[in-house]
């Protein structure tokens, strides 16, 4: 659009162009601050809290959640959160006035709580104030002691599986969003794979399968090979012997008991074949090393020879490592030096990585394996299954026989980007645990006129509060030297 206007200038008029002047506006401009408001309110929920609607299980309610019930070590008292509440009436200054003032603006947050006796039954109950929380001006920024600051949204590396090759070596690592980091190696020269916890000693990868309890070698050979049947007639010329592994125990009759004659694993010697028909057997079951569906590698089978001269018990009646046995060297690893039974050991391995309390994949961590190994988990299910164990040791073997590729772990897929509600989130569960630790010797000391405040101390939280936003390296001061860098630094 061009408009002309008539000026004067010494005398002499001049047609001056505007070129421009209504121009239509094709795409409205999107609020650039949205990813801090938006990850904020989810943290917080105060939309929901002020219209008493129930609370989504994230961000703040997800701390507390995941939290309690708090239970004492004798077990006669629990601990129990009902809901959480922003004392919206106690909100003493407007952001202006925390400014002038040198304040910081924010709300304080009561939890209900309820102490409950398990040999009476009384279940006691007090609005306990858990600290003050600051609150989001609708610019996507803090005021905290008078002061305006940004949280900086922080990269990090996305939870999930990665297979990477370094100095020789084939590796992946399953990476939770909290919790211990299980990593699977090839060792190419001795073409062996193995288990490492959070990065402590090695531990043979057929053993760590043994300890989850897939505790024989059919339970494990299933896992990674099909079968086929064959039949014995024919078969003592050595030509037709080549790689043929047994995929199930072979037994024979001697009287009344049952004979284990050749184990599932073991190759078919030409001199065996004549003994096996010798003793009634004329087909047996063995590995189809062709299918599609099986590992074109020896690797597991490697495993179990290692096995045979490590870890098998040398007294009759056992012929290869028992669950027990398993749970015993992965426990050494773990915990060196420490007094062990079987059960506290199985126990300790199951809650490592099969529940929520310890072990948490996130909804990212859940997708990128679901979509790696092409299965349908549901999305809500946070911690490991035996079967992405599985998966990822069979993908890793795919890896380094070349059948599948390896990952680039500084391409931008494997990142993701955490907001402040998340980084927030984060910091209230390391406050929290210290919160359960303290009301658990608490437990200890009290008598039975103990009330739910006295077992509950905030001194974590509120300082894990303060920490996060007045000393932590994403806590910022507002950058307002002009409108748009103030845009940039809160859009960082």
């Amino acid at each position: 659009m061009i408009q002309g206007v008539t000026m004067l200038a010494s005398g002499k008029a001049i047609e001056r162009m505007y070129v421009g002047a209504q121009v239509e506006e094709v795409l409205a401009l999107p609020n650039l601050v949205d990813i801090q408001l938006s990850s904020y309110d989810k943290f917080l929920q105060r939309g929901k809290l002020i219209t008493h609607e129930p609370l989504e299980l994230q961000g703040l309610e997800e701390v507390f959640q995941s939290t309690f019930p708090i239970e004492s070590p004798s077990g006669d008292m629990i601990l129990e959160y009902v809901a959480y509440t922003l004392d919206e009436a106690n909100i003493k200054f407007s952001e202006i006035e925390c400014k002038q003032k040198g304040l910081s603006y924010s709300v304080p947050i009561k939890a209900k709580i309820n102490l409950i006796f398990q040999e009476t039954g009384e279940i006691r109950q007090k609005d306990i104030y858990v600290g003050d929380i600051p609150l989001m001006t609708d610019r996507g920024t803090f005021i905290i002691n008078g002061a305006e600051r940004v949280v900086v949204s922080q990269i990090h590396r996305s939870p999930g599986v990665i297979f990477s090759h370094e100095k020789g070596v084939y590796s992946s690592r399953i990476i939770p969003y909290r919790g211990s980091w299980l990593e699977f190696e090839i060792d190419h020269k001795k073409d062996l794979v193995y288990a490492k916890i959070d990065r402590k000693k090695r531990i043979l990868g057929t053993l760590f399968l043994r300890a989850l309890g897939y505790d024989s070698r059919e339970k494990i050979l299933e896992l990674y090979y099909d079968s086929k049947k064959l039949s014995l007639a024919g078969l003592s010329d050595a030509a037709n012997l080549n790689n043929i592994v047994l995929f199930k125990d072979i037994f024979i009759n001697e009287g009344e008991e049952r004979k284990k004659l050749y184990r599932a694993g073991d190759r078919v010697h030409p001199h065996e074949v004549d003994e096996l028909i010798h003793s009634g057997v004329t087909e047996v079951e063995v590995i189809d090393m062709e299918s599609e569906n099986s590992l074109h590698a020896q690797t597991v089978l490697r495993c179990f020879e290692i096995e045979d001269a490590k870890h098998t018990r040398v007294e009759k009646g056992f012929d290869e490592p028992t669950k027990e046995d398993a749970l015993v060297a992965v426990y050494s690893v773990l915990m060196p030096g420490e007094p062990i039974t079987l059960e506290s050991a199985e126990k300790d391995l199951n809650t490592m990585f099969f529940t929520y309390r310890r072990y948490d994949l996130g909804r990212v961590g859940r997708y990128k394996l679901n979509k790696k190994y092409d299965y349908d988990v549901p999305m809500e299910e946070p911690v490991l299954t035996k079967t992405d164990i599985v998966n990822t040791m069979s993908q890793l073997i795919k890896v380094y026989m070349g059948d599948a590729n390896v990952d680039d772990i500084d391409h931008l897929g494997n990142r993701r980007i955490r907001s402040v509600g998340e980084l927030m989130q984060n910091q209230l569960k390391t406050a929290f645990t210290r919160m359960e630790r303290i009301a658990k010797e608490r437990m200890n000391l009290e008598t039975e006129t103990v009330k739910p405040q006295d077992l509950i101390s905030i001194k974590p939280v509120v300082a894990a509060i303060k920490e996060f936003f007045g000393s932590s390296q994403l806590s910022q001061f507002m950058d307002q030297i002009n409108p748009l860098a103030e845009l940039t630094h809160n859009d960082d």
